[in-house]
């Protein structure tokens, strides 16, 4: 086992550094220059100073060399600093992680646990309505895009159901601290989570529901009903153990959808996180910011899907650590 994990830590590095070289890349041949949005933003410069500002930032370097100094820095655990909010990037992605952490966590877990049940209820009866449901839910989860949800969700209970709040983390002027400030966090959270964890909620009861029935019609589940195993026994203790595979599988590589979907859940609720600085990073050019929120989502992939890896050897000891 521990050589096991060490040889995925070494594929781990050797990944996120193809990633940051390839951001990098995309990031700085893209259309647009940061120096021309910040004299914009400024009401105009003279070319002295935008001069000055690249020769500040190291813009005016050669892209190789660019590459060079920031990999050095990456190494070193700076993340530059922001053109725009003239802050350290490493501050203001640590600001913002908690915000989306919370969101992204509280949805997969959502998605996956209710999901997960809900397709194990209707493979015990595959022509019945809770399945028939399941399938219609697959359909409308697959077809609804994630800000046309969230911009229904906010119509829905902002103008004829205001039960929850449509915008931001926290009610103005509330308690910050105790379970006062806690329940209004969760209070906030409920439709930008509910929005985000909708469509992966279809797909995951889609595949439970496929992969627990063919598991109720494998030879051990007819050995396990002989022996005299109560049915519920027999779904939730065998059947589910050998169905729930494919479903951890898609949720550690569907982390980076996720995490994606974050940005424009954010967005529409306006949630203090990184989707949230990440969208005004790219209006901005905010070169150091993106490339700084690119890593941390790439780091929490490749983290989510080694953990993946680990979860399946411990759902089936089959599995070997090869």
């Amino acid at each position: 086992m521990l050589r096991f994990l060490l040889r995925r830590l070494v594929y781990a590095a050797v990944l996120l550094l193809a990633v940051v070289s390839l951001n990098f890349l995309l990031i700085h041949i893209s259309p647009g220059d940061p120096v021309e949005t910040i004299a914009g933003s400024m009401g105009g410069l003279s070319e002295e100073l935008r001069a000055q500002l690249r020769a500040q930032y190291g813009l005016d370097k050669p892209f190789l060399v660019q590459l060079g100094i920031y990999l050095g820095q990456v190494l070193r655990g700076d993340l530059g600093y922001s053109y725009f909010f003239n802050l350290p990037v490493a501050d203001l992605i640590w600001q913002r992680v908690p915000a989306t952490l919370l969101l992204v966590i509280t949805a997969v877990l959502a998605a996956f646990l209710v999901g997960t049940f809900l397709g194990t209820l209707a493979a015990r009866k595959p022509n019945g309505p809770l399945s028939q449901a399941v399938t219609l839910l697959s359909i409308v989860g697959y077809s609804a895009p994630v800000f046309w949800m969230g911009i229904v969700l906010i119509i829905l209970f902002a103008s004829v159901l205001p039960i929850f709040p449509v915008s931001d983390m926290r009610s103005a002027g509330a308690d910050e601290s105790g379970w006062a400030g806690a329940l209004d966090v969760l209070h906030h959270l409920v439709l930008p989570a509910f929005t985000l964890a909708f469509v992966y909620l279809a797909q995951y009861s889609r595949l439970a529901r496929a992969s627990v029935m063919d598991a109720l019609s494998a030879d051990y589940i007819r050995t396990a009903r002989a022996k005299g195993l109560s049915e519920s026994r027999v779904l939730y203790k065998h059947a589910l153990r050998n169905g729930v595979l494919p479903v951890v599988t898609m949720l550690g590589l569907q982390f980076g959808n996720v995490l994606a979907g974050a940005i424009l859940v954010e967005t529409v609720f306006n949630w203090p996180g990184l989707g949230r600085l990440a969208f005004d990073s790219v209006l901005r050019r905010d070169y150091p910011t993106m490339l700084g929120i690119l890593l941390f989502a790439s780091l929490l992939v490749v983290v989510m899907n080694q953990l993946t890896d680990l979860a399946y050897r411990l759902i089936d000891p089959r599995i070997k650590t090869t």
